[in-house]
């Protein structure tokens, strides 16, 4: 549905790769449980993140999920949702060792861009408290703290 873009990265090394962000695909699944025990995001896979619930996920035209790849690797990810008025960006990673090379950057405005397209004005992010990385990366892209908003939540299990 969206077009394959190819960026070019520097590395550390002075050598250039190409970084290809795509649509997610389920085949991507099980490197994206991968990225995500490796780069210690915590996640459901018996709930919210089971495959057939991200399968499902897919299928609604409120979802936009992007990935990462270097050299066929995927390094990162990003799930971006909206409700017709307002869009989220979810599940943000990429591996430590692709990190700080600007990869979280082009995966955030990839679904900045598509929802914007999709006339979503507002796009907020959760983040817990404890996760003072993500943060720092979202002020980095622009993104303010919203110091009034306290988040509550009713769930029918833990796995949700």
């Amino acid at each position: 549905m969206y077009e394959n873009l190819v960026y070019e990265m520097k590395s550390q090394y002075n050598n250039s790769s190409n970084v290809v962000i795509r649509e997610f695909c389920m085949e991507d699944y099980d490197s994206l449980i991968k990225l995500w025990d490796d780069s210690n995001l915590p996640h459901k896979p018996e709930g919210r993140d089971r495959r057939d619930k991200i399968e499902y996920e897919l299928k609604d035209a409120n979802a936009v999920f992007f990935v990462a790849l270097v050299e066929d690797k995927l390094v990162g990810s990003v799930f971006g949702t909206h409700d017709g008025r307002k869009g989220w960006i979810n599940r943000l990673v990429v591996a430590p060792e692709f990190q700080r090379r600007g990869i979280a950057r082009i995966l955030v405005a990839r679904v900045e861009e598509v929802l914007s397209a999709l006339g979503i004005e507002i796009i907020a992010c959760l983040i817990e408290g404890w996760n003072e990385d993500s943060m720092q990366v979202f002020e980095r892209l622009e993104y303010k703290r919203h110091p009034d908003i306290v988040y509550f939540t009713k769930r029918k299990n833990p796995d949700v």
